[in-house]
């Protein structure tokens, strides 16, 4: 059985030949129908330069997504701390969580979320590319939560109106950073499969009790796409695979239909790059979906695993949601 909260992860997909509004309107829609099926959290991630993406600006996503809710969580998974100087982060999710008290989580990474050149772009230095200062920006980022005094700044809003603070990863890194700290900690399985179970060995072997945990807290995303049938889930994969593909060889596109991702001329590596990406993920009926989640679960002792589902039209990635919901688990129920 799967008896862990259900949450869940959007990236805001584009389709080819659609507004950016319209993918911005679908990641509403899909928070409120989770809200109402009782998914526990909903969160945004950070990306730049994907046309495929349209979650660029997670905290006023966040802003209009906790305004079109009412008690679910809403949060980013992630913002990437390099990115942004923490004061600016702070007063940002100090407005989101003094807007919607309770109700706000900041899930920080330390990667780029973009390329280089894009990555230079927002951080304005060469020296600003390094992650090495990531520790020292994470604790002034809680610093202005707490008031810190040595930091000599008041971030208003901001202190005292501390969202749930997540460390984010896909390696060994912030798992450990995550454990001394006692912050709760999600791990990246959907692109790092073949790091999840070292990653939570060294998040919980390293974790330390905090103000804010008193034993560790981990929760493991996976991509998701749930259909009546295998068959018919293999089918909808197919835009999100054809996008990752591209944006690996340097040519980001919005997500194409699955009638044009199955006349897509695969070469052989190709093909076998699309293949790879599928470890780790569930994928298929009702019924495999139940079992590869409950093998994900069995293998990692996750306390809540987080979906994540790239379809192209709106209504499969809603109904992949509700299948999970209803038949894949019986029922949502969100913690207390």
């Amino acid at each position: 059985m799967i008896n862990v909260p259900l949450s869940v992860l959007d990236l805001a997909p584009v389709a080819a030949g659609a507004p950016v509004g319209e993918a911005l309107r679908h990641t509403t829609e899909l928070a409120r129908r989770t809200e109402q099926l009782g998914y526990h959290r909903f969160w945004v991630a950070e990306h730049h330069n994907m046309p495929s993406i349209a979650s660029s600006a997670p905290a006023v996503l966040i802003a209009h997504l906790a305004a079109a809710t009412a008690t679910m969580r809403i949060g980013s998974g992630g913002v990437m701390l390099p990115n942004h100087a923490p004061l600016v982060v702070a007063e940002q999710f100090g407005t989101l969580e003094a807007l919607h008290p309770g109700r706000i989580d900041l899930g920080i990474g330390r990667a780029p979320g973009t390329d280089q050149a894009t990555a230079l772009a927002l951080r304005r230095t060469m020296e600003g590319l390094s992650a090495e200062g990531f520790p020292q920006e994470l604790a002034d980022l809680i610093g202005y939560f707490a008031g810190d005094p040595r930091l000599r700044i008041t971030a208003t809003p901001g202190r005292g109106d501390m969202p749930g603070v997540w460390l984010l990863g896909s390696s060994g890194f912030s798992a450990q950073l995550a454990g001394m700290l006692g912050l709760p900690f999600s791990f990246a399985h959907h692109f790092s499969s073949e790091n999840t179970l070292p990653a939570l060995a060294l998040y919980r072997q390293h974790f330390r009790p905090s103000r804010w945990l008193e034993r560790p807290y981990a929760m493991v995303a996976v991509n998701v796409i749930c259909a009546e049938t295998d068959e018919r889930a293999e089918w909808l994969a197919g835009p999100s695979a054809l996008s990752f593909l591209k944006l690996r060889a340097g040519r980001p596109e919005p997500l194409v239909s699955p009638e044009e991702a199955a006349a897509y001329p695969y070469n052989d590596l190709e093909r076998e790059f699309v293949l790879s990406r599928r470890e780790g993920q569930a994928m298929g009926s009702p019924e495999t979906v139940r079992r590869q989640l409950e093998e994900l679960s069995a293998r990692t002792k996750a306390d809540e695993l987080m979906l994540t589902t790239m379809v192209y039209d709106v209504g499969d990635r809603v109904r992949s949601f509700e299948l999970v919901a209803e038949k894949v688990v019986g029922g949502l129920r969100r913690p207390e």
